[in-house]
């Protein structure tokens, strides 16, 4: 039988060991293999509070087993309907979940360098027929990624190799009832799908297996020129628009994870942003996880869109104000990199606060328009400047800081109290005229 041992040498091995024969022959054939190989075998299983007295009977097994090898076993416990129910997935990925953090526990309480997991290419074969079946993306046939400190040394053996095993060293298992049970998708394409399928075409199985492997590096290859193009900015991920489809999809998904969207987006939200690529800049749709994403000149941003509570407006005069995300500073004199601006032509009762709607201005070189025409000029997207900080008295606005001021505070020959507006994002220390 093949078995993939390579890296074992010198290591503490931990065996998944569900009882079953799969399992059992995994841990049989590290602990006929431990001694040439300096290798020490211990065991865990994780009883999922699935199927109650079954599932007691075969931790028992696992057990008597363990004892009567001398395989030192760690049990784990969980209600996985429950946890199921309380994360919104099904039962399948909550018991995954939980096995691999079973798995990580062993780990990293030092008691395993590995955990070794009984998955065979039989195994492989149905789950990625099981995949196509409902329609997957090319990353969902990568189906037993590299996971750290967990190694597969049966993934190149066949069910039938494995029975062999089973039966020339007369090994005992314990039988899962529910895997006879047709219900389960899963127990059908194991049961009757694929071996009508190789009775159809021989080798069937192990073509998919290689099938998924070609796919997993190509798809490995086109994440990777997707990461390359995706832009990471504080607080944002930017995608460019012209992307190729393949890679335009994929980087998507990569901004969206970078925003905290791992697994709950569905096709039709692939589907909204490929929309959106063609639409004008402004133009955003609002993703899971209350993630946005807009159209900004060449590229779609994505960012976490929080609700703007607007801070209080602060009385405009000397001295370090805090609005918002960012800190402003007034002062006499110049300072490099701040705006320049005439402390005596502002008049009495300005403040500082951030924008709001009407909001107008009379920029450097005079000509009145709307805040928000003047924000687009200056390519300041949407999500930045409803937090930046303006110098405003009513609705008209003086500054706005970090980037221009208006015309009437001006620095000119006449001016007799010069003076600066720097800028600077709350915790650094550098004082910034730009965004």
């Amino acid at each position: 039988m093949q078995a993939d041992l390579v890296g074992l040498e010198g290591k503490r091995v931990c065996v998944a060991l569900s009882g079953g024969r799969d399992s059992v022959c995994l841990l049989h054939l590290l602990l006929c293999a431990a001694p040439a190989r300096g290798m020490r075998v211990s065991a865990l299983t994780c009883e999922h509070g699935i199927r109650k007295e079954a599932s007691a009977a075969d931790e028992a097994f696992v057990r008597r087993l363990c004892g009567e090898w001398g395989v030192p076993l760690r049990v784990f416990r969980a209600d996985v309907p429950a946890l199921a129910r309380a994360a919104g997935q099904g039962l399948e990925e909550a018991g995954r979940a939980f096995r691999y953090a079973c798995y990580r526990t062993v780990v990293e309480e030092g008691e395993a360098d590995v955990v070794a997991t009984a998955h065979h290419k039989d195994d492989a074969a149905e789950t990625v027929l099981f995949r196509l079946a409902g329609g997957t993306s090319p990353a969902g046939l990568d189906v037993f990624p590299a996971r750290k400190d967990v190694v597969r040394p049966l993934k190149a053996a066949t069910r039938a190799e494995i029975d062999a095993y089973v039966r020339e060293h007369a090994l005992p298992f314990a039988e899962d009832a529910t895997n006879a049970d047709e219900r389960f998708i899963r127990n059908r394409l194991r049961r009757s799908v694929l071996p009508a399928l190789e009775a159809a075409v021989p080798g069937a199985a192990e073509h998919l297996v290689a099938f998924a492997a070609r796919l997993a590096e190509d798809e490995a290859y086109l994440r990777t020129c997707a990461e390359r193009a995706v832009v990471r900015e504080e607080g944002a991920c930017k995608v460019p628009v012209c992307l190729e489809q393949p890679l335009f999809s994929r980087a998507c998904l990569i901004a969206m994870a970078a925003c905290g969207i791992a697994r709950d987006y569905t096709s039709a939200h692939v589907k909204e942003l490929s929309a959106l690529s063609a639409l004008q800049s402004g133009r955003h749709v609002s993703l899971p996880q209350g993630v946005r994403a807009v159209r900004e000149g060449e590229y779609l941003v994505f960012y976490a869109a929080q609700p703007f509570a607007p801070p209080a407006p602060v009385p405009f005069g000397l001295g370090t104000f805090v609005v918002g995300a960012y800190l402003v500073t007034v002062g006499e004199g110049a300072r490099a990199g701040a705006l320049r601006v005439d402390l005596a032509a502002f008049p009495a009762g300005c403040v500082l606060r951030t924008r709001r709607e009407g909001d107008t201005i009379e920029p450097f070189g005079g000509g009145t328009k709307p805040l928000k025409k003047f924000l687009t000029q200056k390519k300041i997207p949407a999500r930045t400047g409803w937090g930046l900080p303006l110098v405003a008295c009513g609705q008209a606005v003086l500054a706005v800081c970090g980037t221009e001021i208006a015309d009437s505070v001006k620095v000119t020959q006449n001016t007799v109290r010069e003076g600066f507006i720097a800028l600077a994002r709350r915790g650094e220390e550098r004082d910034a005229s730009g965004l």
